[in-house]
């Protein structure tokens, strides 16, 4: 079964490894992708990796690649908490895909502990670094359907 993997990273992922290391741990985005990638090639998947720090790019990069994706892990950032739009996109998207977050986002402030897309998600992974990324991707390994691929 081949097919591309989405990887969706939305506001101020891009800066990972330099952006409150305490936080978010020192892995790059650059990391996360080569670790899913590795993750999915035994499946013949290859990882499409966008980062977008504006909900508009995010929400067309959903729908530029409804039909072409086999699922998808989102991790919309502080986006979790209002955006609406992409949320809509991501209801949209017919395919499996996983919530993630670096951060246990309900052991921190009180305005991060309400996701607006979570209700939409195939599942959710908090607070596990990096290793959130790779585990929504073996997630994936197993939601998918051959029909999806």
């Amino acid at each position: 079964m081949s097919g591309t993997l989405l990887l969706l990273n939305g506001p101020n992922l891009g800066i990972l490894g330099r952006r409150e290391p305490e936080i978010y741990g020192t892995d790059t985005l650059a990391d996360i992708e080569k670790a899913v990638a590795a993750e999915v090639s035994g499946a013949g998947w290859e990882v499409l990796s966008l980062q977008h720090d504006g909900e508009g790019d995010l929400v067309r990069d959903i729908h530029r690649h409804h039909d072409d994706t086999v699922g998808a892990i989102v991790n919309p950032g502080a986006l979790m908490m209002a955006g609406w739009s992409l949320r809509d996109a991501l209801a949209a998207y017919p395919r499996p895909w996983i919530e993630v977050h670096l951060s246990n986002v309900w052991a921190r402030e009180q305005f991060r502990h309400e996701s607006v897309i979570a209700p939409l998600a195939s599942g959710i992974v908090v607070g596990l670094g990096a290793m959130g990324y790779r585990l929504a991707a073996k997630a994936l390994l197993e939601l998918v359907t051959p029909a999806d691929a």
